[in-house]
């Protein structure tokens, strides 16, 4: 198969897979790498390279769950408030082997949406190297983010645009 070719069928079986259908085995580090340095080889004006991620794997990751779950729980009047999606919150990062926030920078340099454009297409990548290796992941994006500033050490000219969730297949 020539290299359009296995592009081609990459492409094509990219897909949005969920936590629930992860298994409980890890992801090597290398293949972890490869997924993010695929990320930052996406095209961006004036090499701003605006996407900035933070990878959360064991405690930590259990801790992102904790507090995502008591961010919905402060922030929901309590007549909105819904167990089952407090409990999904935590259940999908915890079944998740990794979870990785994906943040855009602000340079100034360029309009704001070709920066976010550019984080999509790292996005992207990181996507596409997973499905070449087996690798089930999605992108949510859930308002709760917006409270996550401070575990995120988000700046004044940054914005989380969401969450990656990543688990290996079987």
């Amino acid at each position: 198969m020539n290299k359009a070719e296995v592009l081609k069928e990459i492409i094509e079986q990219r897909r949005s897979i969920f936590p629930k259908d992860y298994s409980d085995t890890e992801i090597s580090q290398e293949i972890l790498d490869e997924v993010l340095h695929s990320a930052t080889l996406a095209p961006n004006h004036k090499r701003t390279k605006p996407w900035r991620f933070k990878t959360f794997r064991g405690e930590e990751k259990a801790n992102l769950a904790l507090e995502m779950q008591s961010i919905y729980k402060s922030t929901q009047p309590e007549h909105l408030f819904l167990e089952k999606k407090y409990n999904d919150i935590g259940f999908k990062i915890n079944k998740a082997d990794t979870v990785v926030s994906i943040v855009v920078n602000f340079s100034g340099m360029v309009p704001e949406w070709e920066e976010i454009a550019a984080v999509s297409m790292a996005v992207q990548n990181m996507y596409l190297t997973c499905t070449a290796n087996g690798i089930g992941c999605y992108w949510s994006s859930p308002k709760i983010v917006d409270h996550l500033k401070e575990s995120l050490t988000i700046e004044e000219n940054q914005k989380c645009l969401g969450l990656f969730y990543m688990g290996n297949l079987d």
